[in-house]
């Protein structure tokens, strides 16, 4: 039975975490009922046992358990690299909105009350279950896709059949995750020869007898990866498997059926090498469990046949040409055809890969063009871009830049690899990896040129959200080593400022108006201190890798108390007009107010130094969308220098005087909007000023005490 049939009668693997035994045994009867595996575990070191013993393919969680709860779990569980992408369900007794929030903020994928109808929570589990299939599934396409790119190219040089099966064998040892691999060619009978004309290939380490090594093409890759002759295939076994003519292929289980000689290995994926409606070689792939033996490895094996048999068979016509110079022209004219089916096949792989490729000669001529080409930006026909000047047709880059990077390839004949970066209609911008590719058609010389560009945004945009959240690990580590030295000092200040306050109360200094503004300033120092050292509470928390205590805040309240902060501490400053727009009917968010209002602080500190003398910084504060809350913070300043904008929330980057910043505001303003579950992004223009955006996921249907309104 093939592999890939037996995979789709195999059920899922379910771990339910519920210290209720009740709870677990009727959700073992459910899914168990549905044909699905079911492991339970009652606490969260057992379900780690469980996961370390055998990953599930989903997991059922309740919130409420002794000891480790089940969000604690699940935030553990996403933390980790071989979790992280496994489906969660949280199962609670606790159905309110608040519960699941919470859920879905520690990673859940779903949220079910356990009152829920039967049905239901078969029907959510077994979306999740497809969705992860599908995702695994897409992953599986896009690694068979390079492989078989790779492949063919080096088919494309193999015109001999110890040449195919070597670099079958290679390249599929190495893309299937195998303890072994075995690639055969087996050559016709000796009547099939005589009305071919063809002649034996022997192989090394042949014996010449029947069923010898020496009758057939085999390479074999062990487990350190070198390749060995035909001496670890079983020759006998392969011929009576070749024999039945099998159309697919088959998993084959248990030593006495195995068609490669090894001890150690649990099962092999048997290809047949087919075409003209037979059986050419094989294709064995031996893995040391079943379960390594995949859908994508399958898949890929099946693909890696597939080629093999049509480089088999180019192979055998030019075996077939070399020996006959009778039949010489009638070879050159079937090899031909072949040749074009050929480079068909292969233009039609270069089409499907998701690449723009093109290729000029010495000439700046265009003789390669490929489909990415054609949907481009540019959009231009493959018919209408082949044997034009290069220079006529792409003219969005400078023509002596151009033309340096392609007179670079052809002298020096070595691969040039540009990042370059383009701005979309709509505004965002495009990372792109560009490589000029020497091509050596005949001799040494370098005849043409491909240029592959490849689109690496998501890969530039993630290794830069890695970086920066590296950095601000780093900054909470390093808030952690110095904020008891912090909270000392303001202790001491917060106590000096209550001692003043009292003896202000007392009348030690009188009843005149210093007095009425020394006694402001008091409270203004004493509240600051004291909301300086909850800020570095905050930090030693977020250094810790806590969750901070999220309630109903009014996003109007924390932008009015920051504006009149920043007016307080501006007086005798320079002259720079703060202005509040705030949405009368303003969403609340669920945050931390005091973290929140500190990422304001710093976004308006930030536009003020910003801002000459007479210009002016607008806080605006609207909803955004069905849920969502939208805040800008905008200034008249100098504006950013774009090739900035990527560094602006690194820890410790600032283009401000020394002394004047540190260059950590921005990224622990960003790190609060994450944490919140927030965006934040910039837009500037040089000479004309900047506007910071952060957007917040609103409370829905609740509100925060008090309107937020400027007294």
């Amino acid at each position: 039975m093939p592999a890939s049939a037996l995979r789709k009668h195999l059920n899922a693997t379910l771990l339910v975490v519920d210290d209720d035994e009740r709870a677990r045994a009727r959700l073992r009867e459910t899914f168990e009922t549905e044909g699905h595996r079911v492991v339970a575990a009652q606490d969260a070191p057992s379900a780690l046992r469980a996961l370390h013993k055998e990953p599930p393919d989903l997991i059922l969680l309740d919130v409420e358990m002794s000891g480790v709860d089940g969000l604690a779990l699940c935030r553990l569980l996403r933390a980790q690299e071989a979790t992280k992408r496994l489906p969660i369900v949280v199962v609670s007794a606790r159905e309110d909105e608040a519960s699941k929030v919470e859920a879905f903020a520690a990673g859940a994928d779903d949220f079910v009350g356990k009152s829920a109808p039967r049905g239901e929570l078969v029907s959510r589990v077994s979306s999740h279950l497809e969705a992860a299939q599908r995702e695994r599934a897409l992953v599986g396409s896009n690694r068979e896709l390079g492989f078989l790119a790779d492949l063919g190219r080096g088919l494309l040089v193999a015109l001999e059949p110890a040449q195919v099966v070597r670099r079958v064998a290679g390249a599929t040892y190495e893309a299937a995750n195998a303890a072994l691999c075995a690639a055969v060619l087996v050559p016709p009978a000796e009547d099939e020869k005589g009305a071919s004309g063809g002649r034996r290939s022997p192989t090394r380490g042949g014996r010449g007898a029947d069923d010898s090594p020496a009758e057939i093409a085999a390479c074999v890759f062990d487990r350190e990866g070198s390749a060995e002759g035909a001496g670890l295939v079983e020759v006998g076994r392969l011929r009576a498997w070749l024999a039945s003519s099998p159309a697919a292929a088959e998993l084959i289980e248990g030593a006495e059926k195995f068609l490669v000689r090894d001890a150690a290995h649990a099962v092999e994926y048997a290809a047949p090498v087919r075409f003209g409606g037979r059986a050419v070689g094989a294709l064995v792939v031996a893995y040391d469990s079943r379960e390594a033996c995949g859908e994508t490895e399958s898949r890929l094996v099946d693909a890696a046949a597939q080629q093999a048999a049509l480089a088999a068979h180019i192979s055998s016509l030019y075996e077939a040409a070399r020996a006959s110079s009778v039949s010489l022209a009638r070879e050159v004219e079937r090899q031909t055809a072949e040749a074009v089916a050929q480079r068909k096949f292969t233009e039609a792989i270069i089409d499907s890969l998701p690449l723009s490729l093109y290729a000029v000669d010495r000439d700046y001529r265009i003789v390669a063009w490929n489909r990415n080409r054609e949907l481009g930006g540019q959009g231009v026909p493959r018919g209408e871009a082949l044997g034009r000047n290069i220079f006529e047709l792409l003219t969005r880059q400078p023509r002596e830049v151009l033309g340096r990077e392609f007179a670079r390839a052809f002298e020096t004949g070595e691969i040039d690899r540009i990042e370059q970066e383009s701005a979309q209609p709509d505004g965002t911008t495009r990372h792109w990896l560009v490589s000029k590719i020497p091509m050596r058609a005949d001799g040494d010389v370098v005849t043409h040129v491909i240029t592959v560009g490849e689109d690496i945004t998501a890969r530039v945009e993630a290794n830069r959200a890695v970086a920066r959240a590296e950095k601000l690990a780093a900054v909470g580590r390093l808030a952690a080593g110095v904020v008891h030295e912090i909270n000392n000092p303001l202790a001491t200040i917060a106590a000096c400022a209550e001692a003043l306050e009292t003896r202000v109360k007392e009348g030690a200094f009188g009843e005149s108006k210093d007095a009425e503004d020394l006694r402001e300033y008091l409270a203004l120092i004493r509240s600051e201190a004291f909301r300086c050292k909850s800020i570095t509470n905050g930090l030693l928390d977020f250094s810790r890798n806590r969750a901070g205590q999220f309630s109903p805040a009014s996003l109007a309240q924390v932008i009015n108390a920051a504006a009149r902060l920043l007016r307080h501490q501006r007086r005798g400053g320079k002259r720079v007009e703060i202005k509040t727009e705030v949405a009368d009917d303003l969403r609340p968010v669920s945050g931390d107010a005091g973290a929140l209002q500190q990422a304001v602080i710093i976004l308006s500190e930030n536009a003020i130094d910003a801002t000459a003398e007479g210009g002016s910084v607008a806080v605006r504060a609207r909803n955004e969308g069905a849920a969502g809350v939208r805040i800008e913070v905008g200034d008249t300043g100098v504006g950013i220098p774009p090739e900035n904008l990527a560094k602006i929330f690194d820890p410790f980057f600032t283009t401000k005087e020394i002394g004047r910043g540190t260059g950590l505001g921005l990224a622990v303003c960003y790190g609060i909007v994450t944490e919140h579950g927030g965006t934040v992004s910039v837009e500037s223009v040089v000479g004309k000023g900047t506007t910071f955006t952060v957007t917040l996921p609103a409370l829905v249907g609740e509100t925060a005490e008090g309107d937020g309104k400027e007294s």
